[in-house]
């Protein structure tokens, strides 16, 4: 049985204008998962609620997003929600307006979005624990101008192989070598831009994940597009990357504070 309940924010949203971009006003923020690979941190915190300095990382998305022109989001949680909103309910600092969708069995990362209403318009969807300096404005405008059911955010990864790679025929003979070489791939970011018709695709009931919904659109000859991002984005699902993030993402915070001092100082 999965139930669902909306609660608004503490607090006075300031009135604001959509961003000249046209840009998304809802989002909605998948914070569900239990985050097993970055245990033993996440068997007591939600991933979402993971530190960044002063912020977990889902304060830091939520603010981003309202910085965007994005008013109201809603948040899929299952995994510890009781620790999210106590969170939240306390982050008046936020601008937007939050309710909350309760899975009490997993359902995936599209399943949940046939649990909220209002999904009428241009939506961002998204992981809550994506770390990025991604512009939601020009991802968002980009999407519109390719005419696009679904865009998805890319970035480029680079992954390194330890090992002597090696191509080798039928008959065991030696074709070529590559010495530890670096494989260049691009990546979803779990970050979406969808129009409402893409729900439409998603099944009435059980589990069900946003590369399905993909492929179901594809299938269907929907138009599916990327938005490359070449700016900062973190994969936080283990403790060594993790810890990366947090410390790359501070000192960017750090050189944004600097340079703004900088400013005031020179005025």
């Amino acid at each position: 049985m999965t139930t669902s309940i909306h609660q608004p924010m503490n607090g006075h949203r300031a009135a604001r204008l959509a961003p000249a971009g046209g840009g998304a006003q809802r989002a909605v923020v998948l914070a569900g998962g239990r985050g097993t690979r970055l245990a033993p941190y996440t068997q007591v915190l939600p991933k979402p609620l993971m530190p960044i300095g002063e912020q977990a990382i889902l304060e830091i998305v939520l603010g981003q997003l309202g910085d965007a022109g994005v008013t109201d989001v809603t948040l899929s949680v299952g995994y510890l929600a009781h620790l999210i909103q106590a969170v939240l309910d306390h982050a008046s600092h936020l601008d937007v307006d939050l309710t909350y969708v309760h899975e009490q069995e997993p359902l995936g990362t599209a399943a949940p979005l046939r649990l909220i209403d209002g999904l009428t318009d241009t939506f961002i969807a998204m992981n809550g624990d994506v770390l990025t300096d991604l512009s939601y404005d020009e991802m968002v405008a980009h999407h519109r101008a390719q005419g696009n059911t679904l865009t998805i955010a890319t970035h480029e990864r680079v992954v390194k192989i330890d090992y002597g790679v090696l191509a080798v025929d039928d008959s065991g003979r030696l074709c070529g070598f590559q010495e530890k070489p670096e494989i260049r791939t691009t990546v979803s970011m779990g970050i979406y831009v969808v129009e409402p018709d893409a729900l439409d695709y998603i099944p009435a009931s059980g589990h069900f994940d946003l590369p399905q919904l993909v492929q179901a659109l594809m299938d269907d000859g929907q138009p599916v597009g990327t938005f490359r991002h070449d700016g900062l984005w973190f994969d936080i699902g283990r403790q060594e990357d993790y810890a990366t993030a947090a410390t790359a993402w501070l000192d960017r915070e750090a050189r944004i504070h600097e340079r703004s001092r900088f400013r005031i100082s020179a005025a």
